[in-house]
């Protein structure tokens, strides 16, 4: 067990490291962040200029904006896991992972893990520098840790659905119009653009039975809505669909790999 650790250890160090590197990069895209956040700070001023109201489902626009920021800083911060297993198949180098003294899902894992961390990092220091420019410092109490605290199941979640996807890669290879599916799914369902309070009660039910809702929605909502959460409840639900999802990657990882068809090398 211990030998285990240690190599996913190992295996994470020299990823962070590897995209340590490239923070500058992240930086640069980073401003895409800016953009997007402009365009919604205007949106929804708009709309409770509109509705003539300071409070909205619960939320302020202050606590909206805030919100889609945390949201949006974690979308930005997902690297396509698809597009690396579809290559990985088609070049032949999954044969050559495959082989190594440890999970193929496991090495996946860590990996994505430290690249998010990363990137989620820096959209978070640029977000927040914008959204204290705008709107001052924000009072979130212990919402900072609890969106901590919730990130790692999200990204744990996004990953696990993510893998599911990129596992078809095995039998289908071109995986990426799944990803765009998964994609417009995380935008709306998952509470990216909004929080799931705004829905209709009918689609709100249907979500609260879907897994995407752990991805973005639990922690932009613990963030700026701290006093309204029960984070037990909440983390009872993400991680009770991380297990589950488990339990499927490895039924769909097991398959794949007695008919993977290997192009390239």
């Amino acid at each position: 067990m211990r030998t285990k650790v240690l190599k996913y250890t190992a295996v994470g160090r020299i990823s962070l490291r590897s995209h340590l590197a490239y923070v500058y990069d992240f930086l640069i895209r980073s401003i895409f962040l800016v953009i997007i956040m402009y365009i919604f700070i205007q949106l929804w001023q708009t709309t409770y200029q509109g509705e003539g109201k300071a409070m909205i489902e619960g939320y302020t626009f202050r606590q909206i904006i805030w919100y889609i920021l945390f949201a949006e800083a974690l979308t930005m911060a997902f690297p396509s896991l698809t597009t690396r297993v579809e290559e990985e198949v088609k070049s032949g180098d999954v044969g050559y992972k495959l082989t190594k003294p440890f999970s193929y899902i496991g090495y996946h894992y860590v990996a994505y893990i430290s690249e998010v961390y990363v990137r989620l990092c820096v959209n978070l220091a640029v977000g927040c520098m914008l959204g204290i420019a705008v709107f001052g410092l924000p009072d979130f109490g212990w919402g900072w840790a609890g969106f901590a605290v919730m990130s790692l199941g999200a990204v744990t979640v996004n990953f696990l659905l993510n893998m599911i996807l990129a596992l078809c890669a095995f039998w289908v290879e071109e995986t990426r119009g799944l990803e765009f599916v998964y994609h417009k799914l995380l935008f709306t369902i998952g509470g990216m653009l909004m929080p799931l309070e705004l829905f209709p009660e009918a689609l709100q039910q249907v979500c609260r039975w879907l897994p995407f809702q752990a991805v973005l929605y639990f922690p932009a909502k613990t963030a700026v809505r701290w006093e309204a959460v029960q984070l037990g409840d909440l983390l009872a639900v993400q991680w009770g669909w991380a297990v589950g999802l488990v339990l499927i990657v490895a039924w769909i990882y097991r398959l794949g790999v007695r008919k993977l068809n290997v192009n390239g090398g």
